[in-house]
């Protein structure tokens, strides 16, 4: 069962358009605890949901950071979506 908190994580990034990312930060500002970036990180490293566009989700310095398919894959799909 998932917290309220990761039930938030999960509609906040859900929402983010294609060609569009939000840093790990600014989703966990919009999902209510502007503190939990490296929550919001292990959220994504556990959503195995493909309408959840985890991979839409950056670091606030603009790197990609993580991705549970590898980071190259990451960097493919992002500019796929022409959202880097």
């Amino acid at each position: 069962m998932r917290d309220q908190f990761s039930e938030k994580v999960l509609k906040v990034v859900a929402k983010i358009p294609r060609g569009e990312t939000l840093s790990y930060k600014e989703v966990a500002r919009r999902a209510g605890n502007p503190h939990a970036a490296r929550a919001v990180g292990n959220i994504m490293n556990k959503n195995y949901n493909p309408k959840v566009p985890c991979h839409r989700v950056i670091r606030s310095d603009g790197s990609v950071g993580g991705y549970r398919g590898g980071t190259k894959k990451k960097i493919e799909i992002l500019k796929r979506e022409k959202a880097i």
